[in-house]
């Protein structure tokens, strides 16, 4: 884990709002398709990215990373994701918060999201 990836020790995690990075699209099953560009810097993605057959990689969810990834609106706190995760799937999701820490942390580290609090940038 770098030091970007480590989180500040006076920040709680569940007080932060997941705020999408890059687009998706819906599958037939209602799953969300997270689409990653091939190419993500500035000179590679502006010349090479427009010009390829398929310029993403297709990241398919299951329905509770589907239910997260809406949530990540930038609004939502992660501690009210864990509590509408306890809602929609019930005990299955336990520890609620501890799995969504992993999956919040996951996308991060792959630039997916990114964290703040309301207000921030």
């Amino acid at each position: 884990m770098g030091k970007k990836d480590q989180p500040k020790s006076n920040v709680n995690l569940l007080d932060l709002r997941p705020r999408r990075l890059v687009d998706h699209e819906m599958d037939g099953e209602g799953h969300v398709v997270i689409l990653v560009p091939k190419y993500r810097g500035r000179l590679m993605g502006r010349l090479l990215q427009p010009r390829l057959k398929k310029p993403f990689f297709r990241i398919t969810l299951d329905e509770v990373g589907s239910h997260v990834w809406g949530l990540c609106d930038g609004l939502t706190r992660v501690e009210s994701i864990a509590e509408s995760l306890r809602k929609r799937f019930g005990e299955g999701v336990e520890p609620a918060e501890n799995r969504l820490a992993d999956f919040i942390r996951d996308l991060r580290r792959n630039r997916f999201i990114e964290l703040g609090v309301l207000g921030s940038k």
